[in-house]
């Protein structure tokens, strides 16, 4: 058996992988929606699991955006209470994967992020990307802090506290679930953590200065986090989890990982499409290399996401190789909008399927 649930995490991430047999149904929980979600959609999802006997195998927090962690933190306060006075707890879990920011890119980059930030003075105001990164950091920091005093193990089994494709050469396999990290590599981590030192090098000095201007410019600029991909496998069919990964970074760990046929292609039941549809996260290239039989969007046209031309690369993709695609929304934006209208589903061969307004979730069966 295997499972997507598909919860409502409008601007965010949240996903509850079922797999298993329905006997005997167990569950992984990835990332947890932004505010407000836990509270209203996936808080009732957790319940109707441990009403029915289950219990989370592993919680996953793909990175520390506070649209993939602020769920997550809900959940695990909301445990920490209950076991303080003594109530029934919401739901165990048995493990949490998590990437910690000092681990991925080091103690530097995050003290040196904090500083300039609380340095910055006015021109913080101008800096609200870096603001939110710096938070996750924090939030990341408190998560784990929580699975401590649950006493929840945090990556259990992976060189240097680090989930990465150069630290997991075998897959972990539960039941019938095999998960293979994916991303990120060391390579990539390494990458990121020059371009980190590269951008403070740059615009450290401009900012503490206090110049909102400067202060604008490097918030546009600042670089990605690193996201944990991972492709979860059972009875044949494939889900590919990416995060807000980049897509060329997503291939490199695909090719590390041994997962790519001779002409560097993989292909997978579903793929949940990186950073909620961005375009600055693929390229049509990507689609031509990675290619689905349904593909997950979670996002609420917040930020402009999903970009248009996401979708328009998917679909011409799509109807070049002669593949038949299902798009699965968790909501309407003006992009899927625009799209049925640009492109006729019946010429193009695509479906678009949209999450209704109110439910708490919608499941994608893969295997029964």
């Amino acid at each position: 058996m295997l499972k997507l649930r598909i919860v409502q995490a409008e601007y965010g991430d949240c996903f509850i992988l079922e797999f298993g047999t329905p006997s005997q149904p167990r569950y992984i929980l990835i990332d947890g929606g932004p505010a407000s979600i836990y509270e209203r959609y996936l808080r009732e999802e957790l319940q109707s699991i441990q009403v029915g006997g289950g219990k989370l195998d592993l919680a996953i927090l793909s990175h520390v955006d506070n649209d993939h962690a602020i769920g997550l933190l809900d959940l695990f306060a909301e445990l920490r209470n209950q076991r303080a006075n003594g109530l029934p707890e919401t739901i165990a879990i048995d493990a949490l994967w998590h990437n910690a920011f000092r681990h991925a890119l080091g103690d530097n980059i995050a003290i040196r992020l904090k500083m300039l930030l609380a340095m910055a003075g006015v021109a913080a105001q101008a800096m609200t990307t870096t603001g939110m990164v710096v938070q996750g950091i924090s939030e990341g920091q408190h998560l784990r802090q929580s699975a401590a005093a649950l006493g929840i193990p945090v990556n259990p089994g992976f060189a240097h506290d680090l989930i990465c494709v150069d630290d997991a050469p075998q897959p972990l396999i539960l039941d019938n679930l095999t998960l293979r990290i994916v991303g990120p590599t060391q390579k990539n981590l390494e990458d990121l953590k020059k371009e980190w030192l590269a951008w403070l090098d740059i615009y450290e000095e401009s900012i503490a200065s206090g110049d909102p201007f400067l202060a604008a410019m490097a918030d546009r600029s600042i670089p990605n986090l690193s996201s944990i991909m991972i492709l979860a496998e059972a009875d044949g069919k494939t889900i590919l989890f990416t995060g807000d990964g980049r897509g060329d970074h997503l291939l490199q760990g695909l090719r590390q990982a041994h997962l790519l046929d001779a002409k560097g292609r993989l292909h997978v039941n579903v793929l949940k499409l990186p950073h909620h549809g961005s375009n600055r996260n693929v390229s049509k290239t990507f689609f031509k290399n990675v290619t689905a039989d349904q593909y997950v969007i979670s996002a609420n046209g917040m930020y402009g996401n999903p970009d248009l031309a996401t979708l328009i690369w998917i679909v011409e993709t799509a109807k070049k190789q002669k593949r038949t695609i299902e798009i699965v929304a968790t909501n309407e934006t003006p992009s899927t909008e625009k799209l049925v209208w640009e492109y006729d589903p019946d010429k193009y061969g695509y479906r678009l399927r949209v999450m209704k307004k109110g439910m708490r979730s919608m499941a994608l069966e893969l295997a029964l």
